[in-house]
């Protein structure tokens, strides 16, 4: 080999490496943007429950519409590419894991608790969480920054209410302040680690594995919604909780057009 030839190879060799590493860091990036969306509704929504005050229809309303949201997301962005990147079993498989394993935990907290105190909604938090997180960081790779603005902002609308709400009860429930923004930091902080690991972790993952998490995050987040979300949206503003969940489903939607778009 010539030395002009093995010094233009050299250079090409440099210059892949180099793109490498700053696709690595633009994804890096984009995972930690959204980790700290994730952290940030979290916390944001515990402050808002613990020392704030809104009226019982306002945060009714809120809460149906991080639940039309998430009734959208757990199709659009969880079972549908399932299906299509694995097989209807494995996604079935993994909704019904879900479901089962929120409610056998939802139960456990009910039944050691007394009364919910914002236990359900925090489980239901982080039993979607953790697996949709795991997923999510390996949506991330290659993401455009268009696509992570919408993600972000989906993980927003869903998060911020569902956290206010959780912390609230637990607040009314009589636990201290410290120890339920201490309770909800430790969420946060898991849910940004899953983001992560899924990110740096499962890129290599057979889809097979990837459908089992996505549809499992699904299947807790249908059984969060039937029993602690909707729920409690009807009960602090039943005329307007219909409206509000389909408000939510069309902002969803919108924002998954955004990124697709």
């Amino acid at each position: 080999m010539s030395l002009s030839l093995r010094a233009a190879c050299d250079t090409g060799a440099v210059g892949d490496a180099t793109f490498a590493r700053a696709a690595d860091w633009h994804g890096m990036m984009m995972t930690l943007i959204v980790v700290a969306v994730v952290s940030g509704a979290l916390l944001a929504g515990a402050v808002w429950g613990i020392y704030f005050r809104l009226g019982r229809k306002t945060e009714g309303f809120l809460v149906a519409l991080a639940g039309g949201a998430l009734l959208l997301s757990l199709v659009s962005e969880l079972i549908e590419p399932s299906i299509e990147r694995s097989s209807v079993m494995l996604a079935m498989l993994g909704v019904l894991a879900g479901a089962v394993t929120f409610t056998g935990i939802d139960y456990l907290i009910d039944e050691k608790w007394g009364e919910d105190g914002g236990g359900g909604l925090l489980a239901a938090i982080t039993l979607d969480g953790v697996p949709e997180n795991l997923a999510l960081g390996v949506a991330l790779i290659g993401a455009s920054p268009l696509e992570v603005a919408a993600l972000a902002g989906s993980i927003l609308l869903s998060n911020l209410p569902e956290a206010a709400g959780g912390a609230r009860a637990m607040a009314d429930g009589g636990r201290s302040k410290g120890k339920i923004m201490l309770l909800w930091a430790a969420t946060a902080g898991l849910l940004s680690a899953a983001a992560i690991i899924g990110n740096v972790a499962l890129a290599g993952v057979s889809e097979h594995w990837l459908a089992v998490i996505r549809c499992f995050a699904a299947g807790a987040v249908v059984a969060s919604l039937a029993t602690e979300v909707f729920p409690k949206a009807y009960r602090e503003d039943h005329h307007l909780a219909g409206i509000a969940t389909a408000l939510g489903v069309v902002l969803a939607f919108g924002l998954g057009s955004l990124a697709g778009g």
